[in-house]
């Protein structure tokens, strides 16, 4: 490897971890503050250094769009966005070659959530990057891990070229007068997340059985969603978490509808406090037709993973009034969501020890890879996707467990999932969760040709170099 390419990677990684750990040794705050208050500023600040740093302005894009034709074009398809296909896949890569600077500050929204040793959250931090932020902005919350100071929008596929990324449909009524203006990227993969949360809740209430069988028979086609089939409830939520099919997606918001069971869903979020949690525009003849109404905001995600994942007691009070617990789903159906997440194939954003041992993309969030994908020569295959790297190695040095859901469009990347120290590890216990505009489209300056038979590095490895520095600080604060 060019002695130049290690000194710039190096370089980028110092500069987000160094702002991560300066900002650990940073003044305490006015004594006035409450202590939530105080650690939320710090690990928004400290978030917000190491974006900045990362320069994700820097990446290169493979379909630009110029003209109006093109934007009209790019409307168009901002329906069932994740049925992308391998010819466009191709048609992505091949376009690298002759790739462009992206036109302005990419859309970035990104949380961490950190935990007590009884997975109650104690401090959270949320940075918005864009065209009207382009070091990031830190959001300001309340006790409750609330805010009431962003206007959130609907993202617009065209509208992040033509508009100055400047979205025109509200998400959550009322909040006009924010101070803090910001279109929330499409999430892409991780909506599963509330379609399967979805799922469970009927499966608690006692409609469904993770056993049952359902018989998927849509009447309208879609290229998302696929034909007819029929499978266990569980085989389903398996599928669809752990390696993200979408027919199996599709069919379980399908079932979701046939149960009159989305609109209440979406409610449910309403008064969990969970605003920007929209489950919207679906179409209930075949689960299919995702589009920029379903919306998800990284903090409202990591809160949603934060009651998955067990937090005792009143984890917080919603705006209506309303304490919010664990007991949205129960312990059975949270541990089973749980090793669903823990279970993920796709481990290439945040983390990338997919390609454990690669010069390219950067190494991530030190995770675990699930044993399930791992073949006899320790290489990783994942819905006929072979990385071809052997991930044993990393297995060896791994310090954390990672369970979480990704997303992937040519418009958007995201990751969201809960991180635990293995034993013997420094004892980092968070929540991360990040959507942005960053999808296949965009790519970096530095990446290397893929080899043939070889699955693409899809995302930026910034996404990486992220995860890495956030750990890194996690690992640090908890190893004092």
């Amino acid at each position: 490897m060019p002695t130049s390419r290690i000194w710039g990677r190096s370089l980028v990684g110092f500069v987000a971890v160094g702002a991560l750990m300066g900002s650990a040794c940073s003044p305490a705050q006015s004594a006035k503050s409450t202590s939530a208050d105080t650690s939320a500023k710090s690990i928004a600040t400290t978030l917000q250094q190491t974006m900045d740093g990362l320069k994700f302005q820097e990446v290169l894009d493979t379909a630009p769009v110029t003209t109006s034709a093109q934007a009209r074009t790019l409307k168009a398809n901002s329906v069932d966005k994740d049925a992308q296909t391998p010819k466009q896949r191709a048609r992505l890569l091949a376009a690298a070659a002759d790739a462009q600077p992206i036109s302005q500050q990419p859309q970035i929204d990104a949380t961490v959530i950190e935990l007590d040793k009884h997975n109650r959250p104690v401090s959270s931090g949320t940075v918005l990057m864009s065209p009207q932020y382009p070091h990031g902005k830190v959001v300001s919350v309340d006790k409750n891990f609330h805010t009431s100071d962003v206007r959130w929008r609907q993202w617009d596929d065209s509208g992040w070229y033509t508009n100055h990324a400047q979205g025109t449909i509200d998400i959550v009524p009322g909040r006009e007068n924010a101070s803090t203006d910001f279109m929330l990227p499409y999430p892409a993969s991780v909506l599963k997340l509330m379609i399967n949360f979805g799922v469970l809740r009927l499966v608690d209430k006692g409609v469904i059985k993770l056993d049952d069988t359902y018989s998927y028979q849509p009447t309208a086609t879609s290229s998302l969603c696929g034909g007819a089939t029929s499978n266990t409830i569980r085989q389903y939520v398996d599928d669809s978490l752990t390696w993200s099919s979408n027919p199996a997606s599709c069919a379980l918001l399908k079932m979701l509808w046939d149960h009159n069971a989305v609109d209440d869903l979406n409610q449910t979020f309403q008064d969990l406090g969970l605003e920007t949690m929209q489950v919207k525009g679906t179409n209930p003849a075949n689960g299919g037709h995702w589009s920029n109404p379903v919306t998800m905001s990284s903090l409202d995600t990591a809160k949603l993973l934060t009651l998955i994942n067990g937090a005792p007691g009143k984890v917080w009070t919603a705006p209506n009034g309303k304490a919010v617990t664990r007991d949205v789903l129960s312990k059975s159906s949270r541990e089973f969501f749980k090793k669903e997440l823990g279970d993920q194939g796709f481990n290439d954003v945040l983390s990338t020890t997919d390609w454990c041992g690669a010069d390219y993309p950067a190494p991530g969030i030190p995770q675990v890879t699930p044993q399930r994908w791992i073949a006899a020569d320790g290489t990783v295959t994942v819905d006929g996707d072979a990385y071809a790297h052997d991930v044993r190695p990393c297995n060896a040095k791994a310090e954390v467990t990672f369970a979480h859901k990704t997303g992937l469009v040519s418009n958007s990347g995201g990751d969201a999932g809960i991180v635990r120290n293995l034993p013997g590890k420094n004892g980092r216990n968070y929540i991360v969760a990040i959507f942005s505009n960053l999808g296949n489209q965009y790519v970096d300056p530095n990446r290397p040709p893929t080899a043939p038979g070889a699955h693409p590095v899809a995302y930026t490895e910034k996404y990486a170099q992220l995860g890495l520095a956030i750990d890194k600080y996690e690992a640090a604060k908890h190893g004092r």
